[in-house]
Parts: structure tokens; C-alpha cells; sequence
């Protein structure tokens, strides 16, 4: 199986999520499966960003790797690094997500 394609920094990986309400990323495009979530080139373009501005090269990139991804929320994308290897999950509530890890939820075992 081949390893997919993610942003990796000194053991930590970019995750790719969208935290303002109104609309998701990854939950609002599940068609492209984790790719949203991982994508080094979005991950790249969303951190070198100024504050408040949407760079035309991430909606131009967006575009033409994924050409049916809705982009809602691509104004609302942030990246946070998780520990490589660490489970986590995206929750997605009115369209604002967030990265919940493993050891950070209250998990409940029967």
C-alpha cells in the first residue's frame, strides 16, 4: 500500500481543516477521502498565508487537483500539526471542524 502524500515536520503532520462555521472541508468533501486533510500543497499554501487573506494560488491549486470539491470553507483553513501516527478525528458541527486526538477526548469503553 502506497504512503500517502502529507506535509511531515520533524515528526509532526499538517492536517488540514476548516474552523469556521457556515461551511466543512474534509467532512463537506468526502469524495476525495483523506486527501483534503493531508494535501502538502494546500498545507503549505494555507500556512504561508497573512492573516485574513485567501491566496489566488490555493484557490487555483484547489481547483485543478480537485475540480468537484466544494470550496466553502476554504477561507476558514487552518493546519494542526499532530504527532505522526497519533489517531485522531475530524468533527464538523454547522460546517466549523476540529481535530480531535485520541488522548485528547474522553473516550468511553463498555
Amino acid at each position: 500500500m502506497a504512503r500517502m502524500n502529507k506535509l511531515i515536520r520533524n515528526g509532526w503532520v499538517a492536517v488540514i481543516y476548516s474552523n469556521g462555521y457556515g461551511a466543512g472541508w474534509s467532512t463537506w468533501n468526502s469524495e476525495y477521502g483523506d486527501d483534503l486533510l493531508f494535501d502538502p500543497g494546500i498545507a503549505d499554501l494555507v500556512l504561508a498565508r497573512k492573516a485574513g487573506e485567501l491566496p489566488e494560488e490555493l484557490e487555483a491549486y484547489i481547483t485543478l487537483k480537485y475540480p468537484d470539491a466544494y470550496q466553502g470553507g476554504v477561507r476558514s483553513l487552518e493546519v494542526k500539526w499532530v504527532p505522526e501516527g497519533t489517531q485522531f478525528r475530524i468533527e464538523e458541527h454547522d460546517g466549523s471542524e476540529r481535530v480531535v486526538l485520541f488522548d485528547e477526548d474522553d473516550w468511553i469503553t463498555a
